[in-house]
C-alpha cells in the first residue's frame, strides 16, 4: 500500500479518524456473526465534506475498501477480507446533525447516526422512524441493507420511508443527491432506490431523507397460542381483516426457540400456564395514535382474539407485560448462542408455503441430522424466517463445516425451488450469501446489476458486496 496515500488520509483524517494500531482497528475486522480479516486501516470521516475527499484519494489510489455503518449486518459485508489490502471505510462519526421537519414528517441525518439517536431526537416531536430492530444500526446502514424489522406490516421496509440520499459515486462527479421531501415526485428515474439494498454497490451514502410517523399513543400485545400449525396463517388473515388499521405486528416463535431464552436469558420468565411452552406462539401487537379516551385499544385486542377462540383458530391468549413479551421474542438469537452450533438461515416464504415448509424441514432434518435442533422464530407477517437450527459443538452428532455446507444447500435449494422462497430476506447479499446469489440468481439478471456496479462502483475498490 503506497505510503503517499497513507500520509494524505493521516492528513486529512487526523488521529481520531485513521486508525492503524491492532486494538483500536479490532472492533471494526470482526463481523457480527461472520467473516473477520485485516485492515490496513480504519478511516473514520467526521463530515461529509472528510468522507468525500477520503473516497476520492482511494478511487484516485485504486485502493479496495469496505464499507461499515454500526457493524451489524450478518453476511460479512462490511467486514475485510484475510489479504491485509483493504480499508474499512466506518461512517460512524457521520453524525453531522438530525434535522426533522415535523411539518413535513421527516429527518435528514448523517449515515453515522443510530436509529435510537433519530428515535430520541423525533420523539421530542412526537414522531418516530418506526423500523423496530434488536440491533441499534446506523440510518446509512439500514439503507444500504434495506432493513425490515418487527413492524413491516404496518410501516413497510426502510424502501417505503425513503425519502432522499446524498451519496458519493466516484465514475458520476462524486457526491450526488437523489430524491427530495416530496411526497410525489414522478420526474423519471428513481435513483435512490439503486442505493437502497444494495449494500452500497452502487455508491457510498453519506446523508440520507427519511420519513417519520406518529408516535404510538397506544399499544396493546398478547402472547397468542394457535390452534395448531395449519391454524397460524389463517389466524394472520383473520387479523389482517379484522384489524386492519391497528395491527403493527405478528412476531412467530417454535417451542424451541422460546425454551432456549427461558433456559439461557433469567431476566425473561415463563408467562404460560404451569410453565408448558406449547408448540408455536405469535407475539400480537396493536398500535394506534389515538388516545385511551378516544378508543381501548386493550379491549379492542381482547375482543378481537376472544372471538377469533370461538372459530377455534386459537388455543390460548396471554396478557400481561409488553416489555417483557418482547424480550422473549427479541432474546432469542442470544440464547442459541448458549445452546450449541448455531446454523443461521434468513429466508422468506409465501404464506401458502409457509407450513408445509416448516413440517417439510421437520421430518427431513429429522431424518438426515437427527442430532439438530430446529428453534425457528421471525416475522410471520411479512413471511420472513429466521430459520435457525442448532447443532451439537461435539460428539457422535456434530457436523464439520463440510456437512453443514451440504445441509444448507440441501434446504436452501427447497426454499427457492420447492417452495418459492428467498434464500436471504433482509440480510443482503455479501459474501456470506455470495455462493447463492450466484446459484439462485438468473444470469442475465447478474449481468445487469454486474453492468450497473461496473459503471456507478468500479470493482477495484468494491469486493464484498458483488452482483456479476
Amino acid at each position: 500500500m503506497s505510503g503517499a496515500l497513507l500520509e494524505q488520509l493521516d492528513g486529512l483524517l487526523g488521529q481520531a479518524g485513521m486508525l492503524t494500531a491492532s486494538a483500536d482497528c479490532a472492533p471494526y475486522v470482526q463481523g457480527a456473526r461472520y467473516g473477520q480479516g485485516v485492515a490496513v486501516a480504519v478511516l473514520r470521516p467526521a463530515t461529509p465534506e472528510q468522507a468525500e475527499a477520503a473516497l476520492s484519494l482511494l478511487h484516485a489510489h485504486g485502493a479496495p475498501f469496505v464499507l461499515q455503518g454500526a457493524n451489524t449486518g450478518l453476511v460479512a459485508a462490511a467486514t475485510p477480507d484475510a489479504s491485509g489490502r483493504q480499508f474499512v471505510f466506518s461512517l460512524d462519526r457521520l453524525k453531522d446533525g438530525i434535522t426533522i421537519d415535523a411539518d413535513e414528517r421527516t429527518a435528514t441525518v448523517g449515515a453515522g447516526v443510530r436509529l435510537s439517536e433519530l428515535n430520541e431526537a423525533a420523539a421530542a416531536m412526537g414522531l418516530c422512524f418506526p423500523i423496530d430492530l434488536s440491533a441499534d444500526p446506523t440510518i446509512g446502514g439500514m439503507i444500504a441493507s434495506n432493513t425490515g424489522g418487527a413492524r413491516l406490516i404496518k410501516y413497510g421496509d426502510v424502501r417505503a420511508n425513503l425519502c432522499a440520499v446524498d451519496a458519493w459515486l466516484p465514475e458520476r462527479g462524486g457526491m450526488l443527491r437523489f430524491g427530495s421531501a416530496l411526497r410525489k415526485n414522478n420526474t423519471g428515474v428513481d435513483f435512490k432506490q439503486l442505493l437502497c439494498g444494495t449494500g452500497g454497490a452502487f455508491g457510498v451514502i453519506l446523508r440520507a431523507t427519511v420519513r417519520l410517523h406518529p408516535l404510538p399513543a397506544q399499544r396493546a400485545t398478547a402472547l397468542v397460542v394457535p390452534a395448531s400449525s395449519a391454524a397460524v396463517m389463517p389466524l394472520l388473515a383473520a387479523l389482517e381483516r379484522d384489524l386492519p388499521e391497528f395491527i403493527a405486528s405478528v412476531e412467530g416463535m417454535s417451542q424451541e426457540a422460546m425454551q432456549a431464552v427461558f433456559r439461557n436469558v433469567p431476566s425473561v420468565r415463563n408467562p404460560f400456564p404451569g410453565g408448558q411452552v406449547p408448540p408455536y406462539a405469535l407475539l400480537v401487537e396493536l398500535s394506534t395514535s389515538l388516545p385511551a379516551r378516544a378508543l381501548a385499544l386493550d379491549a379492542v385486542l381482547q375482543d378481537a382474539l376472544g372471538a377469533l377462540m370461538e372459530q377455534e383458530l386459537l388455543a390460548d391468549a396471554l396478557f400481561g407485560d409488553q416489555d417483557m413479551l418482547w424480550a422473549l421474542r427479541h432474546g432469542i438469537s442470544d440464547a442459541l448462542r448458549h445452546e450449541g452450533r448455531v446454523i443461521a438461515f434468513d429466508i422468506a416464504l409465501p404464506r401458502k408455503h409457509w407450513a408445509p415448509f416448516r413440517a417439510w424441514g421437520r421430518e427431513w432434518l429429522a431424518a438426515s441430522y437427527p442430532g439438530v435442533r430446529i428453534c425457528d422464530f421471525g416475522h410471520v407477517a411479512d413471511g420472513g424466517l429466521h430459520y435457525n437450527l442448532v447443532a451439537p459443538k461435539e460428539g457422535p452428532q456434530a457436523l464439520d463445516d463440510e456437512a453443514i455446507a451440504a445441509l444448507r444447500t440441501t434446504l436452501l435449494d427447497a426454499v427457492v425451488q420447492q417452495y418459492d422462497g428467498s434464500f436471504s430476506a433482509e440480510h443482503g447479499i455479501g459474501p456470506y450469501n455470495r455462493a447463492y446469489y450466484q446459484r439462485y440468481t438468473p444470469a442475465p439478471v447478474r449481468r445487469l446489476a454486474g453492468e450497473l456496479q461496473a459503471a456507478l462502483m468500479p470493482a477495484l475498490q468494491w469486493r464484498n458486496v458483488q452482483f456479476n
